[in-house]
């Protein structure tokens, strides 16, 4: 380690989601990787040690791009246009989260994707940080990110005999736990965005457009809210073998369906559903009727028209 190395400086004591997640953003856009071997991460309250950082938040009452400070205690602090306060994450974000992500999505070649998921995060995932950890969330739950984080402080209990020590080492293990939850977060975003194509071909392919038929599972639903697609069931393979038939929602992060599959189906398996489906190959419909299954993808369809006449909808 060498003073060459740049410093990074945020507050000591106990830690918060914020600071700790933007930590993880900074290492992201700025290509580092490990404090000691390519930066320098000090944990102080000191304030001559806090002039000299190159990058400093959660701490020295400023905000100054230009400066790289980014702290949000200080009276007349930045907030959002609708006056939500940020944190530091919050700060963060706004100046280094599409950096950030184009390192995570640079091995995909998805770097066109850095601004799409930049603001979906921004609205999903930064905007709750700052709610927390400003007080302005309207409820909190036992398992958030920020319950998790806290966790990870030292008990009021620890020794004091190499505290400043722990809480460095207890830091870097939410750094580690936050770094997988932006990394998944940023996977799951990445691989919604290139499904989002994929379906709306498939279903132009599709030879009745309330039955989406893909060739491999994929997320699709996000996707037909999108483009308010017409979708009532879709009909794509799992690795066992089986062609599910998976009903559509009507509207996002409901558990009801648009056209729930046959009441006269529900919880039957194997030979039972083929007589009562008349498809042969039918293998199961969930007691709850959002999802089914045959062997084969036609059998799947079949079982989709035959569920469409069912309720009503005649072939189209």
């Amino acid at each position: 380690m060498t003073d060459a190395l740049p410093l990074l400086v945020t507050h000591s004591g106990s830690f918060h989601c914020d600071e700790a997640f933007a930590y993880v953003v900074l290492r992201h856009a700025l290509g580092l990787h490990a404090p000691g071997q390519d930066h320098r991460l000090v944990r102080t309250r000191d304030a001559a040690t806090i002039a000299q950082g190159d990058y400093v938040w959660d701490v020295g009452l400023s905000y100054d791009p230009a400066a790289h400070r980014y702290d949000h205690h200080q009276r007349g602090a930045p907030a959002r246009e609708d006056g939500t306060p940020f944190s530091s994450a919050g700060l963060v974000w706004q100046h280094f989260g599409q950096d950030a992500l184009r390192a995570l999505l640079r091995a995909e070649g998805a770097e066109d994707m850095a601004p799409a998921i930049a603001a979906e995060l921004d609205r999903s995932l930064i905007r709750r940080i700052d709610e927390v950890d400003n007080g302005v969330a309207g409820s909190r739950e036992a398992l958030d990110l920020a319950a998790l984080v806290g966790d990870c402080n030292l008990t009021w209990d620890t020794p004091e005999e190499g505290r400043q020590q722990a809480e460095d080492a207890a830091f870097l293990q939410a750094v580690a736990l936050l770094d997988g939850v932006l990394r998944r977060r940023v996977a799951v975003l990445r691989s919604r965005l290139a499904a989002d194509a994929k379906v709306v071909a498939a279903h132009a392919a599709s030879a009745d457009p309330r039955v989406l038929e893909l060739e491999r599972g994929m997320p699709w639903k996000n996707a037909v809210f999108a483009h308010a697609l017409p979708v009532i069931y879709a009909v794509y393979p799992v690795p066992n073998g089986n062609w599910m038939v998976d009903a559509m929602p009507p509207e996002p992060h409901s558990f009801a369906q648009r056209l729930p599959l046959p009441e006269e189906w529900a919880g039957l398996q194997e030979a039972a559903l083929a007589e009562a489906s008349g498809v042969p190959d039918a293998v199961f419909v969930h007691v709850r009727r959002f999802v089914g299954a045959a062997r084969s993808r036609a059998g799947a369809v079949a079982m989709a028209q035959k569920a469409l006449r069912m309720g009503g909808l005649v072939t189209a």
